[in-house]
C-alpha cells in the first residue's frame, strides 16, 4: 500500500509550501502541491496533515542504546532503551555508542542491540569504542571495525578533559584520529572521532594542539557535550570558525552543576551569532545514560538518567525561546546530523528519493505521527508500533 501525506507544510529542512509527499515503500516517491491518490492500480492510505507540519525524521547521533552509567556502582547501571522511547522522540535514526563502561558493556552487545532496533523499525549505526584510549573494539582496532562492519561509522565517545577519561596523551589521541580517519577513507565513511569534553579546564586545547601541528583535518573530531561550560562554548565557536562540526546536547541547562552550563537552545543561538556556520551545529540527546553530578572533589552527589525527548524539546524551545527560524532549527536536528554523518542526502531531508523517514508536527510544534522507513509508527501522539518486549 502506498502512503499520501496530504496538505501538510513542508519542511526539508527549508520550507518548500504546501505539498503532499507520497511514500512508495520505504522512500518517497514523489512531493507535488496536490497528487491525485486515485491514480494508477495501488490502493493509497491518504493521510490528512492540514494545518500540519511535516519535517524529516530526527537524527540523533548519541544515545546509549544498552545503557550507560554505574558511576555509583552496580546498583546504577541504565537499562537498555525500548523502541517506544525512541519513537516517542521523534527520532527515526540513531547512532548508539558506549560510555564510561566498556567492561561491562561492550561493542560487541552494543552492535547486537543496533540489529535489534532496525529490524522494530528504525534505522541505526554505532561508534566503535567507549571513553578510553586504546579503546574497545570488535575486530581488534577502531580501523577494521569501520571498514569491516557496516553499522560502525567512526568512533567514540572517547573521552577527553574529564576525571573519568584514561587521561590520553596528545600522542594517543592523534594516533587514535589517524586510525579513524584511514578506516573511514577506505571504508567510504566519516570516520569521524567523537568526542566527550569534560569538565577539565583543558577542554579542547588537546584538539586544537592535534590540528596545528598534523595534518589530520578539524573535521575528523566531533565534540560534543561542548555547552557543559561557558569556556568550553567558547573553544567550540572557535572550533567551528576552524572548520569543524560541534554537536550541543539537549536537557543541558545552568540548574545542573555549578550553574555555568549553558541551556542548548541558548547555545545553539549565541554560536549562529557569534558567526558560526547553521550547517555547522548539531544536537543530540545523551539519551538513556546517566547524567552524574559531582563535586569539587569527584564525588557523585546525584544522578538523572538522559531523556530522548530533550531533542524535541530544545527544538521547540530554539523556535518559541530563542527565536530561530523554525527550517534553521531543524537543520540541527536532521540534514545537518545526516551530514555528519555521511547519510546525507538519503537522509535529512524529505524529497523524492530519499528515506520516507517523516516526523509530523502540529502547529504548536508537539509530535502527531512519526514515519520510519515509510512504516507509521506513532499516530496522533500515540506510538502504535512497540519493541518486542513491550
Amino acid at each position: 500500500m502506498l502512503k499520501l501525506i496530504k496538505g501538510g507544510r513542508v519542511y526539508s529542512a527549508e520550507y518548500q509550501g504546501q505539498k503532499d509527499v507520497l511514500i512508495v515503500g520505504d522512500k518517497i516517491g514523489m512531493i507535488d502541491e496536490d497528487i491525485d491518490p486515485s491514480v494508477g492500480i495501488l490502493e493509497v492510505e491518504v493521510i490528512d496533515a492540514a494545518g500540519k507540519l511535516v519535517v524529516p525524521g530526527f537524527i540523533d547521533q548519541h544515545v546509549h542504546i544498552i545503557g550507560g552509567g554505574g558511576e555509583m556502582g552496580f546498583a546504577s547501571r541504565t537499562p537498555e532503551i525500548m523502541l517506544s522511547q525512541v519513537v516517542r522522540a521523534g527520532v527515526t535514526t540513531l547512532v548508539g555508542l558506549l560510555g564510561t563502561d566498556g567492561t561491562t558493556r561492550q561493542v560487541h552487545s552494543l552492535l547486537a542491540k543496533t540489529r535489534g532496533l532496525e529490524i522494530e523499525g528504525i534505522t541505526t549505526y554505532i561508534y566503535t569504542g567507549a571513553y578510553e584510549i586504546p579503546t574497545r573494539t570488535i575486530t581488534g582496532n577502531v580501523r577494521s571495525d569501520i571498514i569491516l562492519i557496516d553499522k560502525v561509522l567512526g568512533t567514540g565517545e572517547v573521552a577527553i578533559s574529564d576525571h573519568r577519561s584514561s587521561q590520553p596523551s596528545r600522542q594517543e589521541l592523534k594516533r587514535l584520529v589517524a586510525e579513524a580517519r584511514v578506516g573511514g577513507i577506505l571504508s567510504g565513511k566519516p570516520g569521524m572521532v567523537h568526542l566527550h569534553v569534560g569538565d577539565g579546564r583543558d577542554g579542547l586545547e588537546m584538539v586544537f594542539e592535534i590540528v596545528e601541528e598534523s595534518e589530520i583535518p578539524v573535521s575528523q573530531f566531533v565534540p560534543t557535550h561542548v555547552n557543559r561550560r561557558e569556556k568550553l562554548l567558547e573553544q567550540a565557536v572557535r572550533f567551528a570558525l576552524m572548520g569543524g562540526v560541534i554537536d550541543i546536547t539537549a536537557g543541558v541547562s545552568p540548574t545542573s552543576g555549578d550553574g555555568d552550563s549553558v541551556k542548548s537552545s541558548t547555545a545553539v543561538r549565541r554560536c549562529i551569532e557569534k558567526g558560526v556556520p547553521a550547517d555547522r551545529i548539531t544536537m543530540s540527546s545523551d539519551g538513556n545514560g546517566s547524567l552524574p553530578e559531582f563535586d569539587g572533589k569527584g564525588n557523585v552527589v546525584g544522578m538523572m538518567v538522559g531523556s530522548m525527548d530533550t531533542l524535541h524539546r530544545e527544538l521547540k524551545d530554539l523556535v518559541r525561546e530563542e527565536g530561530l527560524d523554525l527550517s534553521l532549527a531543524l537543520k540541527t536536528v536532521t540534514s545537518n546530523v545526516a551530514g555528519v554523518l555521511g547519510l546525507y542526502p538519503r537522509k535529512g531531508r524529505i524529497c523524492a528519493g530519499a528515506d520516507a523517514d517523516i516526523t509530523v508536527l502540529d502547529e504548536g510544534l508537539d509530535i502527531e505521527m512519526v514515519f520510519a522507513k515509510g512504516r507509521k509508527m506513532m499516530d496522533r501522539g500515540e506510538v502504535i508500533v512497540k519493541g518486542t518486549f513491550e
